[in-house]
């Protein structure tokens, strides 16, 4: 597994809306969700911002494997 540190500079994507959910739910949801969850996380910040912006901020990937995460990381 990633290390936190590690984790905190990936969720910098430059892009201000992007940074501000990804680093709420590292601090927040991160230490407390199950590895599954972790680990989706990991493959989810592997992910080009522009991928990122489109499951973060306009919900164009309603059938994403990452739907559920994708939430929680909008409820930080």
């Amino acid at each position: 597994m990633d290390s936190y540190p590690r984790l905190n500079w990936q969720c910098r994507r430059g892009c201000k809306e992007l940074d501000i959910l990804l680093q709420n739910y590292l601090e927040n949801r991160y230490p407390v969700a199950d590895e599954a969850e972790k680990e989706l996380f990991v493959e989810l910040l592997q992910c080009e911002d522009s991928i990122l912006t489109e499951l973060l901020l306009h919900s164009t990937h309603q059938q994403s494997r990452w739907l559920a995460l994708v939430s929680k990381i909008r409820n930080y």
